[in-house]
C-alpha cells in the first residue's frame, strides 16, 4: 500500500485520496480513518490474491485501499456533487455529476475489467481490478461498522 509504479501511479490514487478521503475521515475521525484505510487496504490485497493466485508478480499501489474509501463515500455522500472532465461531442466539459454516479460507474468498469480476464498475469504486472473491486466492497463495509454514533440529548 506504501509503493508505486511511478509517479503518475503515486499522483493518481493521491488524486483520488484527496477528492473523496478528507470527509470519509471527518465522519471517522484521525485514527478510526487510518485502522480504515489499512484494514481496506489489506482486505482488497487478500481479495486480488485469492483471485490471481498463480500471479508471480508483487502487487504495488494504494489503489484497494483508496477503492475502500470510495466505497464508503458511495455510501454516505451519494448525492454529493463531484467535478467532472466528461467529453461531449468532441469537446471537454467540466460538469457536477452525483458522486453515486461517478462512484458507481468507476465500480462498474473495474468490475468488468477484472471479470473480463484484464489486469495481472503469471509474467507480468497490470491493474489489480479485483483489489479496486475488494476495497470498494469492503470499504463499504467496514464504514457501517466504524462510523462513530451520533450520541442523543
Amino acid at each position: 500500500m506504501f509503493l508505486h509504479g511511478g509517479w503518475f501511479h503515486l499522483i493518481g490514487n493521491m488524486w483520488y485520496l484527496w477528492i473523496f478521503g478528507d470527509n470519509i475521515e471527518d465522519r471517522l475521525g484521525h485514527l478510526r480513518f487510518l485502522l480504515f484505510y489499512l484494514l481496506a487496504g489489506l482486505g482488497a490485497g487478500v481479495l486480488h490474491t485469492a483471485v490471481n493466485y498463480h500471479v508471480e508478480v508483487p502487487t504495488v499501489g494504494a489503489s484497494g485501499a483508496i477503492a475502500g474509501v470510495l466505497g464508503a463515500y458511495f455510501l454516505l455522500y451519494p448525492f454529493a456533487r463531484v467535478l467532472t472532465l466528461v467529453p461531449i461531442i468532441f469537446i471537454w466539459q467540466v460538469i457536477e455529476i452525483p458522486a453515486a454516479i461517478v462512484l458507481g460507474l468507476w465500480f462498474l468498469m473495474q468490475l468488468v475489467s477484472g471479470t473480463a480476464g484484464g489486469g495481472a498475469d503469471a509474467t507480468g504486472g497490470g491493474v489489480a481490478w479485483w483489489a479496486h473491486v475488494g476495497g470498494f466492497v469492503i470499504g463499504m463495509v467496514l464504514i457501517r461498522v466504524m462510523m462513530r454514533k451520533k450520541r442523543g440529548r
